[in-house]
């Protein structure tokens, strides 16, 4: 068996995690909202006024944390997913903890996305109808191109997820190509964060958005370049 055959059996292997993992990590998401509306007046006093004063803020606070989780765990699935195929992990921990773990994370930060979006449905300033959330290009009161931007990229981000659990149906090949959707996800998000989120001045934004922009141009580059070498290498060894 070749390596190509043992990478695609692998693959095939891990194709997608089970559904009942998928439905625990939408619930735990949503436990820790609830739990966080809960507690969190309890222990930051402030926030009860943020959350039945007469300027209710909880709902656009929270939304704007989500969305950097989300964009934190976009990130983080996007580099394990290039180490993946720049074969980084076979030596350590291994390519199908890294599948399982980069399939895991991709679905855990898109369910972060839905927070993000439908909490933004009691905000009072913007107050968004479910159709301004589901339909791109909607947001009327706040910058409708870039936030259209940002949904955009959820809806990448979900046809990404979906394609775990009909890649057999499509083939490895279509399911690779697809994969290269990613980048228009990430950088799609990236750009909605900086022109449309209101942290996006603050110092500790503007590392995240360099660092996680850099890491993964970085092994985008590599990726290219490995395999331009492999090409040439196995070019030279046809013609002896």
């Amino acid at each position: 068996m070749t390596e190509l055959e043992s990478q695609i059996n692998l693959d095939e292997k891990n194709a997608g995690i089970s559904w009942k993992l998928l439905l625990t990590s939408l619930l735990a998401v949503a436990a820790g909202v609830w739990v966080a509306a809960e507690l969190l007046p309890t222990w930051l006093p402030g926030l009860t006024q943020s959350i039945l004063g007469s300027d209710i803020k909880v709902f656009w606070y929270l939304s704007r944390g989500s969305a950097v989780v989300a964009y934190g765990l976009l990130w983080f699935s996007m580099i394990l997913g290039l180490l993946m195929s720049n074969r980084m992990s076979r030596t350590w921990p291994g390519p199908a903890m890294v599948n399982e773990f980069h399939q895991f994370i991709s679905i855990l930060g898109l369910a972060f996305v839905l927070v993000h979006a439908l909490i933004l449905m009691g905000d009072q300033y913007i107050h968004y109808s479910l159709v301004q959330v589901l339909t791109p290009f909607t947001s009327f009161e706040y910058r409708p191109f870039w936030v259209g931007l940002g949904q955009m990229s959820f809806y990448l981000w979900l046809g990404l997820v979906i394609s775990f659990y009909v890649r057999k149906q499509i083939g490895n090949r279509t399911w690779r190509l697809l994969h290269y959707v990613s980048f228009f996800a990430f950088l799609g998000a990236a750009i909605h964060g900086i022109t449309s989120g209101t942290d996006s001045a603050e110092p500790w934004m503007q590392i995240m958005y360099w660092v996680s922009s850099g890491s993964i141009l970085f092994l985008l580059i590599y990726r290219i370049l490995m395999a331009t070498v492999g090409k040439t290498l196995t070019a030279k060894q046809t013609h002896v």
